[in-house]
């Protein structure tokens, strides 16, 4: 197996989730300074720029991070026999769902101050960004010391195993259903 060919499987998936929880990271401080800078300047030009960067990220890119996770990783998980593992797995989906929740309501402030009005409720907005960097924090940090090790684990012995499997070889048509 070519060097590429290895590097398109899981390994590529989890590299691309890993930069991606980076990503979140990196954007979830951006969100919690944003609030600081509004407290201090209010809506400006560098306020609509962060809320606008901001909310595209959340609403794109994460929101298909998670998706990938729900595809890519907890499948093969919510399959073992471990039921702790289990329980760990099907908590993540219920954050994601109230991340989503939590998302939904900050989406709509952060394009309003982006667009520059400043109708928002400042002590809400806070309160309400303080409860969305929590849960994916704790999220994030929970994939990456449980779920995450589990699934590369899961992978590589899949990996293991297909390489140690003869290639398939065609002979012949393919069988009818008639």
């Amino acid at each position: 197996m070519t060097t590429a060919a290895k590097h398109n499987g899981a390994g590529a998936d989890f590299h691309a989730l890993d930069a991606c929880h980076r990503q979140i990271g990196e954007q979830l401080g951006r969100l919690e300074r944003l609030v600081e800078h509004l407290e201090a300047c209010g809506v400006d030009a560098r306020a609509q720029d962060e809320a606008r960067a901001i909310e595209h990220f959340f609403s794109g890119t994460s929101q298909a991070h998670h998706l990938d996770e729900e595809a890519k990783v907890f499948p093969a998980l919510l399959a073992s026999a471990d039921e702790a593992l289990v329980a760990t797995v099907r908590m993540l989906q219920q954050d994601h769902g109230w991340i989503e929740e939590d998302w939904l309501a900050i989406a709509p402030q952060l394009r309003a101050i982006a667009s520059g009005y400043s109708w928002y409720d400042p002590a809400e907005l806070r309160h309400a960004i303080e409860v969305f960097l929590e849960l994916c924090r704790e999220h994030i940090q929970l994939e990456e010391s449980i779920v995450y090790p589990e699934a590369k684990a899961i992978a590589a012995k899949l990996q293991r195993r297909r390489a140690t499997l003869p290639p398939l070889r065609f002979t012949g048509a393919a069988p009818s259903s008639s």
